[in-house]
């Protein structure tokens, strides 16, 4: 038997937008000269057949080969009319698929080879349930298609036996895309051809079921919205009948009066008057009524023109300021130069301040302390965790339950348009989808723009130039430059001790005194126990921690005193060092007793943290039978490259320092810096490590009771750090009595108190020649070697 596919040529015919089905009866309208030559054509034959296949897009209008889908349907022609432009109606009626192989010619009309495609003819049983199941949804189409005879064409269609007859026949009567349509013709099989139109149909249904319940929901709020009018136009002539005012009429007036009363700008005032009429307009039950009624409260609360008045005097502004905060004499005088500007000048532009330090070291509470001083409102908001820029601007009034940003907010609530606003932690904001709230700060904290903000729920330019902005940040780091460049960056560092105890007996010890309800003649706190507290349970740059501990202490004395009975009188306490160890536990800082001799590779170094300075160790050790150098300690990689570039120094110049070379080459290092669980990173301890390098190879100690910071250049020189008072407040708070620095921070030192100065012997250098020479315990013996070219000359390391 010859399974050959019967080949056969055949006009064709391209039509637009929908596709012909076997077995499906379809009017025409040919227009185009060779769809016209291509009827004519098939007329002259015997079976009048043609192909007809869709065209892939409607606007081709003479279609080749790539521009028509590759399978069509062969249909014969059943009746052909011409109207007198020339245009031809033909019936035709689908035979059976085709594949459109090639076209032999395109002129005057196309002709194509093609063969003929099976009809598919799988049966199982899911071939079974989806013919039933869309012969269920038959019964739908009558909603889907609203034309003469659909009831009578359903009747036939559920009495179909032919599923793949019954999806074609349904396919022509939707209202589906060419490419659906497509995609159904073209169906390899039953299974798929159902499955397509089964998914097609349900969908057709439940759109129009949802369309239909719009329709009805949409009718009924209608009819409920007329109903409303009706009654409440009802119940205003009744009003009117007896001589009540209408609550509505009586709301606009009273707004109305308010905006004429209050001291409003003019494009303020013409703002709120248009939104008043607006106002009118719309029925109470409307949710717009709501959102206009809330906006214009804010509009007539927010102080457009209402200024608190400066306190200018600068002594008492002195006075106040020595009240609240012990030393920080930068802060405060910057306060009174500023105040010292207005007063000249009042309309002069408030600044931008940008406290930075460690925690605890009071930058929120200066905030409050130069409100006071200046006889200003005061408010405060945080920004840490805040990563959307609406918190800032506010949200526009097209959203539900829309507020004004918190800086409109905050001068709401402050009732004057210029009070003292701290934003606080502005460096832990944070940015996502929604916008990024530094970028928004950049208007709301630059003093040439914020005169005109405009917050996005208010949408009116409001002046906050007047506002005295403060941030307070742990690090800049974080905070971007564009950001960092509008505010005057003013640091705290941390405290030395003997500021602590200061502060401690100024304001720490009465406050927690007041708190726990204790008089200071019940308890006493002799200096020497609190500089005991601050050595000892505390370890920090602020004074939180240390706080915290004095609030401890007179907690448990207001429990002693509470479990006496009332009429017993109470007997003072004097808290002495043996209280502590019962009331705040085991002391939890000890002096570096494990480093008071420090064994020959350690050195000790300096580190700056954002919550204050710190004191870390640099540990090395030879690796016999290794060239490579190990680092531990999370260090980053600019730390990495100053471990590196001090190896790489010592190695290159061991001949003139009296190193012996060959330990270099014999013997890798391991480079380790505590606490390993700690990142680390930064150039400063690039002395510390070559120091520590040099003691490991040459086996003498590094002197214990000193501590260095500086970069190192691999020529050598000792390159100045930041962080200098931090540094040397961390030493001394360690017990460090000698501090090795760059010689070009030197005039960093005049930060530094007074009285920890004189505690500290300070060792400026600035070659690693002189670090080595002032790190090691005792004079070594000096190893005279004559220096070479590009050598340094030795400066006597011990051999």
């Amino acid at each position: 038997m010859n399974d050959e596919p019967v080949l056969m040529q055949l006009p064709v015919l391209p039509i637009k937008r929908t596709v012909l089905f076997p077995g499906v009866m379809m009017p025409l309208t040919v227009g185009r000269a060779r769809s016209v030559a291509a009827v004519e054509a098939a007329m002259k034959t015997e079976e009048k057949t043609l192909l007809i296949v869709a065209q892939r897009d409607p606007r081709t209008e003479e279609p080749g080969l790539d521009d028509l889908y590759t399978i069509g349907t062969k249909a014969v022609i059943k009746q052909v009319g011409r109207s007198p432009e020339g245009v031809l109606h033909v019936l035709v009626q689908g035979l059976d698929r085709v594949v459109l192989l090639k076209l032999e010619h395109t002129d005057p009309f196309l002709l194509a080879r093609v063969r003929h495609l099976p009809v598919p003819e799988d049966s199982s049983t899911e071939v079974e349930a989806l013919h039933r199941a869309i012969q269920d949804l038959v019964t739908d189409l009558p909603k889907l298609i609203q034309s003469p005879g659909i009831q009578e064409a359903v009747i036939a269609l559920r009495n179909e036996d032919d599923p793949v007859a019954l999806a074609y026949r349904i396919a022509s009567f939707l209202n589906l895309t060419v490419e659906g349509e497509q995609q159904l013709l073209e169906a390899q099989t039953r299974a798929d051809l159902l499955r397509g139109l089964y998914t097609t149909l349900s969908r057709e249904i439940q759109i129009f079921q949802l369309r239909e319940k719009i329709a009805s929901e949409a009718q009924a709020k209608i009819g409920k919205t007329q109903r409303e009018y009706i009654l409440r136009e009802q119940l205003k002539a009744i009003q009117q009948e007896l001589g009540e005012s209408d609550s509505e009429e009586s709301e606009v007036a009273h707004l109305k009066k308010q905006i004429q009363e209050a001291d409003l700008p003019d494009h303020v005032r013409k703002e709120a008057e248009r939104e008043v009429a607006r106002l009118a307009k719309i029925p109470p039950a409307s949710p717009d009524h709501q959102v206009i009624r809330s906006y214009l409260e804010l509009v007539l609360e927010l102080p457009w023109k209402k200024a608190s008045q400066d306190s200018l005097d600068l002594a008492r502004v002195r006075q106040v300021l020595d009240e609240d905060h012990y030393g920080i004499k930068e802060v405060k005088e910057r306060i009174v130069e500023h105040l010292a500007v207005l007063k000249l000048n009042p309309g002069a532009k408030a600044p931008i301040l940008c406290l930075v330090g460690p925690p605890g070291v009071g930058k929120t509470s200066l905030g409050q302390s130069i409100a006071r001083a200046m006889g200003r409102t005061f408010e405060r908001f945080s920004l840490g965790g805040v990563h959307d820029e609406a918190e800032l601007r506010g949200h526009r009034r097209t959203y539900v339950g829309a507020l004004p940003g918190r800086i409109i907010q905050a001068i709401r609530r402050a009732g004057v348009n210029n009070p003292v606003l701290m934003l606080d932690e502005v460096d832990k904001m944070g940015r996502d989808f929604r916008g990024d709230p530094a970028a928004a700060l950049l208007e709301i904290l630059d003093p040439a723009q914020n005169h005109t903000f405009r917050d996005h729920y208010l949408d009116l330019p409001f002046d906050l130039s007047k506002v005295f902005f403060i941030t307070t940040a742990n690090t800049l780091d974080p905070i971007s430059q564009p950001l960092l460049d509008r505010m005057e960056v003013i640091r705290l560092p941390g405290y030395s001790e003997r500021e602590k105890l200061e502060i401690a007996v100024r304001y720490l010890w009465p406050r927690r005194l007041k708190e726990a309800g204790l008089q200071p003649e019940h308890v006493s706190l002799p200096n020497d126990v609190i500089e005991h507290i601050i050595s000892r349970y505390t370890r920090e740059a602020g004074v939180r921690q240390l706080e915290q501990m004095l609030g401890r202490l007179t907690r448990k004395v207001a429990l002693k005193f509470a479990d006496q009975p009332e009429d017993q009188p109470r007997e003072p306490v004097t808290i002495t060092k043996e209280h502590l160890n019962d009331w705040l536990g085991s002391e939890r800082f000890m002096p570096e007793e494990a480093r008071k001799q420090l064994p020959p590779g350690v050195a000790t170094g300096l580190a700056w943290t954002p919550t204050g300075g710190d004191v870390l160790y640099v540990e090395t050790s030879l690796l016999p039978g290794s060239h490579e150098l190990t680092l531990t300690g999370q260090l980053g990689d600019v730390m990495q490259e100053s471990a590196r570039a001090a190896r790489s120094y010592l190695w290159a110049h061991a001949e003139a320092m009296g190193l012996d070379i060959s330990r270099f080459k014999r013997n890798g290092v391991h480079i380790h810096v505590p606490s390993g669980a700690i990142p680390k990173d930064g150039p400063s301890a690039g002395i510390t490590i070559a120091t520590a390098l040099a003691s490991a190879y040459v086996g003498t100690p590094v002197r214990s009771d000193t501590a260095m910071t500086g970069e190192i250049s691999l020529s050598g020189l000792v390159l100045p750090v930041g962080g200098i008072k931090e540094k040397v407040l961390a030493a001394h708070r360690a017990g460090i009595k000698r501090i090795i620095l760059p010689k070009a921070n030197e005039k960093d030192l005049k930060e530094v108190p007074e009285e920890v100065r004189q505690d500290l012997e300070f060792i400026l250098v600035e070659k690693i020649e002189e670090v080595l020479q002032a790190a090691f315990a005792s004079p070594p013996d000096t190893l005279a070697h004559e220096p070479t070219d590009g050598v340094e000359p030795a400066v006597g390391l011990p051999a």
